[in-house]
């Protein structure tokens, strides 16, 4: 259901089940509206006051004049009739729905959730809820909380599938500094989810007008091609996405195996989700909080970053936390340095970070600034950090601070940890609507994830150098099942994947014959159990026939062996490459290094097919182990290009052939020069 003009902006709300008791959800809402002065018509349902907090109460919702927008806080079984006569009688097109005992509750409480959302639909109406908090803009303030922020155009968007989780966000943001433009509580999302209102946000973005900075608070993904396509569209028009999708962690305990099938959890889904979307993924409230003040700041076009302080621990842990984050903290040296110290107390350092030391004045503070943006010419942005022991006021630090901010042309980021010491001059920072980030380490964190986190992926599929029909004609003759070595041949090949000379064989005559044609030294491999580790199916670096002839002997009486495949010996790093189809989601593609890396420490990265080359560069490059890939001790890295390209072509295929719903290639031995696919095995499921 699409959102409508009356749920945004409308003319009238009758509050139903309003009351002077504003300690109940139904008096606390109309309270708000009253107090932050609902310009329309507002109506109450009561069925035992005449008058409920000034308002004129109706006994009967049969009584009410025609009505925009109905807010439920009533007994559940009530909701659905409700909003049956509100639709068919007052003209009602939107409604939100504050009261809980629905599908969260019981399979009773889910059969009325449906019925409301049937009667809404027939008449075309938009509900948001049940069991939310509500939602508040610059027109109405539809909340039962008490805390409620003056709305600011210049805020983010915050859309919040729990209404407690929005309500501590905006405590611990508020504080800070961070303002909003819109808070929308969907609860159950019965018929109005975060995918619908970003979609809505999206089809009415107007440069220069609407809010670029969005925040999401997710419980669960129900629709992921349309909270892709919707946030890819508004950050491609500007606009910056920072969410936190919960409800991950049941899933992940289930990799314990190094088989695609067991790496691939929610929580890798929703990472490829988010990296081909462009939205900054966070983990936590406060995380939350400081990327999306962070994306309030001008962008920082490079990573060469000033640190301006007063106290050298709070520039250490910062230095640490951006450097880590692949920023650099550029020494600061030669003849403007010298003689920027020359103007600093004695003692301070000017090297980077710059310490004013604790005596520094709001005069040496504004000349250091003034130096970074317009004498060194490396620097993208400057961190100052600037507290007070409550020795003596810093209204004068911060008054430079903030004229500082408002000309320089490069970003300045306040870091002001005396919330307390200094309260009234943090608040008279914040009155100027600047954020503060007390916490330098988390503005570090926040700084180097924002900078990392990709643009949208591109939408166009790569098909060159992809057989595709042949791929759909190979899948479609398929049987179902583990399909055998020669199939996973003929496919890999058909999508432009370089596999290992190799051999199918089921006699001992047969696998002399192949080992001489290929050449020792050669590797055997069990075919017919799925796990051949498990079975001691694998052996390596045969060098003569004797220890062929053995290794066959005891392979072919493997419990489910079917024969043995002879392979050509390579040797190089060791890479790894699966897919594992998830419904609604689509393909995710996983990469990283091979052996323990995945066998063990699970370090993957993810994307969701079809990938472009972009986001297989980006896969590659986010994993933990990435500097082995590179090159390190010595020792050559791979051929990143080619690397890319098959995640790439293997996207691609799986693009088309949504029936295989597993694949596995592992390893893939990479070089310089070559990577190829030494072991697979492919799931297909019609």
């Amino acid at each position: 259901m699409t959102i409508n003009e009356k749920l945004i902006n409308p003319q009238s709300i009758v509050v139903i089940g309003g009351s002077n008791n504003i300690h109940k959800p139904g008096g606390k809402v109309l309270k708000n509206l009253i107090d932050h002065r609902f310009m329309g018509s507002l109506y109450v349902v009561n069925h035992r006051e005449e008058v409920v907090q000034g308002v004129r109460s109706y006994h009967d919702a049969n009584d009410l004049p025609q009505v925009d927008l109905a807010i439920l806080a009533v007994s559940a079984r009530h909701c659905p009739g409700y909003i049956e006569t509100l639709t068919s009688e007052k003209n009602t097109r939107a409604f939100i729905i504050l009261s809980a005992g629905f599908s969260e509750e019981s399979s009773e409480g889910a059969a009325l959730e449906k019925e409301m959302v049937r009667i809404a639909d027939d008449a075309g109406a938009c509900l948001l809820g049940p069991n939310c908090i509500g939602m508040m803009n610059r027109y109405h303030k539809s909340v039962f909380i008490s805390l409620i922020p003056k709305m600011d155009p210049r805020g983010v968007d915050f859309i919040s599938g729990s209404g407690a989780t929005a309500a501590f966000i905006m405590e611990s943001g508020l504080p800070k500094g961070l303002t909003f433009s819109s808070v929308y509580s969907v609860g159950n999302s019965a018929q109005i989810g975060v995918e619908d209102i970003l979609k809505y946000m999206d089809e009415t973005f107007l440069p220069g007008e609407s809010a670029c900075v969005k925040l999401l608070y997710i419980e669960s993904i129900d629709d992921p091609d349309k909270l892709l396509k919707h946030a890819s569209s508004l950050i491609r028009k500007g606009c910056k996405i920072a969410a936190i999708k919960s409800g991950t962690s049941e899933a992940g305990s289930r990799a314990a195996h190094s088989h695609t099938g067991a790496l691939t959890t929610s929580d890798l889904a929703v990472d490829a989700l988010f990296r081909k979307a462009g939205i900054v993924r966070c983990y936590g409230r406060e995380e939350l909080i400081t990327i999306a003040s962070v994306l309030l700041h001008p962008e920082i076009k490079g990573k060469n970053i000033a640190i301006v302080t007063h106290a050298g621990g709070p520039a250490i842990m910062l230095t640490d936390a951006l450097s880590g984050g692949n920023h650099r903290i550029p020494k600061i040296e030669g003849q403007d340095s010298e003689e920027l110290l020359s103007m600093l107390n004695e003692g301070a350092s000017v090297s980077n970070p710059i310490d004013l030391l604790a005596t520094g004045t709001a005069e040496q503070l504004g000349i250091v600034i003034d130096y970074c943006e317009h004498k060194f010419d490396n620097i993208d942005a400057i961190m100052v950090i600037f507290g007070s022991p409550g020795l003596h006021e810093v209204f004068d630090a911060y008054e430079v601070l903030h004229q500082k901010m408002l000309t320089c042309s490069i970003p300045v980021f306040p870091i002001l940890p005396s919330v307390q010491t200094a309260r009234r001059e943090v608040e008279y920072f914040l009155s100027k609507g600047h954020i503060n980030f007390p916490d330098e380490v988390l503005l570090g964190n926040a700084i180097s994830k924002v900078y990392s986190t990709p643009g949208p992926a591109e939408g166009k599929i790569l098909r060159d150098d992809v057989n595709i029909p042949l791929i759909r004609e190979l899948v479609a003759e398929a049987p179902e099942g583990w399909t055998p070595p020669s199939l996973i041949r003929e496919l890999l090949d058909a999508a432009g994947i370089p596999t290992v000379e190799e051999e199918v064989c089921t006699s001992p005559g047969t696998t002399f014959s192949a080992a001489r044609r290929i050449g020792y030294p050669v590797a055997m491999k069990v075919i017919g159990p799925v796990h051949k580790s498990d079975v001691n199916g694998v052996v390596l670096n045969i060098n003569s026939d004797q220890h062929l002839e053995a290794e066959f002997g005891r392979m072919i009486e493997i419990d489910g062996a079917k024969g043995v495949l002879v392979q050509k010996m390579l040797s190089g790093t060791e890479l790894f490459i699966g897919a594992k189809y998830e419904p609604a989601f689509g393909h995710i593609i996983l990469c990283g290094l091979g052996g323990i890396f995945v066998e063990v420490l699970h370090d993957v990265s993810s994307g969701l097919a079809p990938l472009s080359y972009d986001e297989a560069f980006s896969m590659i490059r986010s994993i933990r182990s990435y500097k082995i890939i590179k090159g390190t001790r010595g020792k050559p890295g791979i051929n990143e290009e080619l690397f890319a390209r098959i995640i790439v072509h293997l996207s691609t295929m799986l693009r088309f052939a949504v029936e295989i719903k597993e694949i596995d290639l592992n390893p893939l031995i990479g070089h310089q020069d070559q990577i190829t696919v030494v072991d697979a095995r492919i799931l297909i499921k019609k």
